[in-house]
């Protein structure tokens, strides 16, 4: 994910959303960044390299991130603790997976570049109708 700004983006992150800093390259502007509980993003910031279009915020138009978590409703709770406005507060949906319907729970924060991201919970399935 490249960000105008590694410090703002970090404290993003690792502040708002607690996740933990795996590594961390200072001079390069990069840090591999991991929820409590598993996956991992890569958020570096912009240097002409990767870049394949003019880059200009907001950044991820079109992209929505969604990052899986073992507990949801903590992490909402450690951000409505912040104060930082929520893009879409904790809900839950469920949608057609084809023989049944998928639940999650979840809500979306906008990183300060512009990028949609989902915090989500899978809650299970139920029957359709």
């Amino acid at each position: 994910m490249m960000v105008f700004d590694n410090a703002t983006s970090l404290a993003f992150w690792t502040g708002l959303l607690c996740f933990q800093i795996g590594f961390h390259r200072p001079a390069q502007k990069l840090a591999c960044l991991s929820p409590p509980d598993g996956a991992q993003l890569m958020v570096y910031q912009r240097d002409g390299v990767w870049e394949t279009g003019l880059m200009e915020p907001p950044f991820g138009r079109g992209a929505v991130i969604q990052i899986c978590v073992a507990d949801v409703t903590t992490m909402w709770e450690m951000v409505q603790m912040t104060n930082h406005p929520a893009y879409v507060p904790l809900r839950e949906k469920w949608r057609d997976w084809g023989d049944c319907l998928g639940g999650q729970r979840g809500f979306l924060q906008q990183h300060p570049d512009g990028y949609l991201i989902v915090l989500a919970q899978r809650i299970g399935t139920r029957p359709q109708g």
